[in-house]
């Protein structure tokens, strides 16, 4: 089952920052996903997530293909590409492929098999825009 939610809309009628689509254990999918709001896999996905925002790969999530997000973090499994500002490899975390980051964190028990590329501090961060 996966779960994509709007988020809420405030009295004004601006949406709030708490926008997750959920992609929930026993789901799979195939293709290309590209969001404006925070992302959480605890299923597998195979294909390309784009999000200006953060993807968070739960411990029974499995992504195989490219990820381009300004954060990530990982408890599950990740194999590909990924590009973002910032990577967190949590204890359960397992990385298998290219990071391209500001900055990459590797908690104790977390793998990392692969190569980095450190993005130019200086460098335009990823679009966070709408």
């Amino acid at each position: 089952m996966a779960i994509f939610n709007n988020g809420d809309v405030t009295a004004k009628g601006d949406k709030t920052d708490s926008n997750t689509a959920i992609i929930t254990a026993g789901a799979k999918i195939k293709g290309e996903i590209e969001l404006s709001c925070n992302l959480y896999i605890d299923g597998e996905l195979e294909g390309f997530i784009k999000s200006s925002k953060e993807v968070n790969v739960g411990k029974k999530g499995h992504v195989k293909g490219d990820i381009t997000t300004k954060r990530l973090v990982v408890q599950g499994f990740v194999e590909g590409s990924i590009h973002a500002d910032k990577v967190e490899i949590k204890a359960a975390g397992h990385v298998n492929g290219e990071i391209t980051s500001i900055e990459l964190v590797i908690e104790s028990k977390g793998i990392f098999e692969g190569n980095s590329i450190v993005k130019d501090v200086n460098a335009p961060k990823l679009e966070t825009g709408n």
